[in-house]
């Protein structure tokens, strides 16, 4: 199939897809029906455009570096937004950095992987996406579980707990909640699914062994990041005496 008709006809399976999403949502009256449609049409306009920019960006360590930072703030951003607004961006920034930075540290000081644009650009992009998840997960785990259990937070406030340890049992159950999606991606990589990182590698022309090596690289890099990112998140969310408030978005 020609190039041109193999876009049309990807074009249109997305519109189907993206269909499908929104009908259910409407069939059960789920909150922002088109929500899914936003999503993917916003998700196909950025990768069009990244691309584009990429093609100049890939071989450049400044191209690379900016289009790194600028991954970052957006997903830090998010997350905060998941988090309660702006202002918890105090929370997601310390949380999101310390676990990426922790993870691509070891990756390239190892010599795992070459400290290229292109590699940097890879993994970074991978860590950083999943930190944005595990951040959002555990923040509103730790928020709703609060929610729930607050009668016995406020008991131990009552009798003289500080904030943190009042708040322990939420905060551990929250990062572990936050860390399972993680915890199953890395188990049953290979039985379930086929990593989009291990796939993409293979496409790029790597071998088998070489696009397994690669992988295996990007789940511990999620795994460390994800520990990082959760438990800084809860524990600084765990600081406060103030009762949360529900968040529906």
């Amino acid at each position: 199939m020609p190039h041109a008709e193999h876009l049309i006809a990807s074009l249109i399976a997305v519109a189907i897809l993206a269909a499908i999403s929104a009908a259910v949502f409407w069939a059960n009256r789920l909150p922002t029906p088109l929500a899914p449609v936003l999503a993917i049409g916003r998700g196909v306009l950025q990768l069009a455009v990244l691309a584009v920019v990429l093609g100049g960006l890939i071989t450049s360590w400044w191209g690379v570096l900016l289009a790194l930072v600028i991954m970052a703030g957006i997903a830090i951003w998010t997350a905060a937004g998941r988090l309660g607004g702006a202002h918890r961006i105090s929370i997601a920034a310390p949380a999101m950095l310390s676990g990426v930075a922790v993870a691509l540290t070891v990756v390239f000081v190892t010599g795992a992987l070459d400290a290229t644009p292109r590699y940097a650009l890879a993994i970074a992009g991978i860590v950083i996406g999943n930190s944005m998840t595990c951040t959002t997960l555990a923040g509103r785990s730790f928020r709703q579980s609060s929610i729930d259990q607050w009668d016995q937070i406020e008991g131990w406030l009552a009798i003289g707990a500080r904030p943190p340890q009042a708040n322990l049992h939420v905060a551990r159950t929250a990062a572990y909640h936050a860390l399972v999606p993680s915890i199953d991606q890395t188990k049953t990589t290979g039985l379930v699914t086929l990593p989009g990182a291990f796939v993409g590698a293979i496409f790029g022309g790597l071998s088998p062994l070489e696009a397994g090596r690669f992988q295996v690289l990007v789940l511990a890099a999620i795994m460390a990041c994800s520990a990082i990112t959760a438990t800084l998140t809860t524990r600084l969310l765990s600081r406060t005496a103030l009762k949360p408030v529900e968040l529906l978005a």
